[in-house]
């Protein structure tokens, strides 16, 4: 399905969801982008809630729903010819993200997390200083994977001095050098993942757990590295 007709999709599919269930969406946003898993391949997500404006005790949250019509797409390229039912799909996806809105509006502690990890995350795009477990604020994909807005967090754990860097994405293995000096914590943003995600993908060094440690904080390194597949 293509992207304009996709759209009218979920437009139709808007008109038939009842209001009482819309108050606070002030947007369903269609995006060209696929989102794939960050471990997982042939898994993708095909839509999103994110929370935009709340006071007091969250009950008046706004908040805008994306549907990614480049997961749907890619979903349906794996598929049988035939077999992905575009609107069974979307209206799963739409009324799975509005569960998620209700479910910000009566979660305050919730959504004061998520406030504060995209603060933190802002300030890290920024260049200027963070807590370096912020993310864990954020979404939970999976063990020790997080994500807060577009940007994809995952805790590995450092090689040995002179070795290579090994992680997973979305189904392949990937190999990076490492400054020799290197020490967490460090937010190493991946460059040269075959799919990445719409923000960063960040591999995570946590500070090493030490009697020393307590008393002496290691400033936080954010770095770029080159990653190259290892499995074609």
């Amino acid at each position: 399905m293509h992207f304009a007709d996709f759209r009218t999709l979920v437009e139709r599919l808007k008109s038939e969801v009842p209001s009482q269930y819309l108050n606070g969406i002030v947007d369903i946003a269609v995006s060209p982008k696929a989102v794939p898993h960050p471990l997982r391949a042939e898994i993708y997500t095909m839509g999103e809630c994110v929370p935009l404006e709340w006071t007091g005790s969250g009950a008046d949250l706004q908040s805008r729903v994306i549907l990614y019509h480049g997961s749907f797409a890619a979903l349906a390229a794996l598929a049988e010819p035939g077999e992905f039912d575009w609107r069974t799909e979307t209206w799963e996806t739409l009324t799975h993200e509005l569960r998620h809105h209700l479910e910000w509006r009566a979660n305050t502690r919730a959504l004061e997390s998520y406030d504060w990890a995209a603060e933190q995350n802002f300030a890290r795009h920024e260049g200027d200083p963070f807590d370096p477990v912020f993310y864990r604020e954020g979404e939970r994909i999976a063990a020790g994977v997080y994500k807060v807005d577009d940007d994809v967090f995952m805790e590995v754990h450092q090689p040995p001095a002179g070795h290579a860097l090994a992680l997973s994405w979305h189904g392949r293995r990937y190999q990076a050098a490492l400054p020799t000096d290197l020490r967490g914590p460090a937010f190493l943003t991946l460059d040269g993942l075959a799919e990445p995600p719409p923000g960063d993908a960040v591999a995570v060094l946590p500070r090493r757990l030490s009697v020393t440690a307590l008393f002496r904080r290691r400033p936080v390194r954010s770095e770029t590295v080159t990653v190259r597949a290892l499995d074609g």
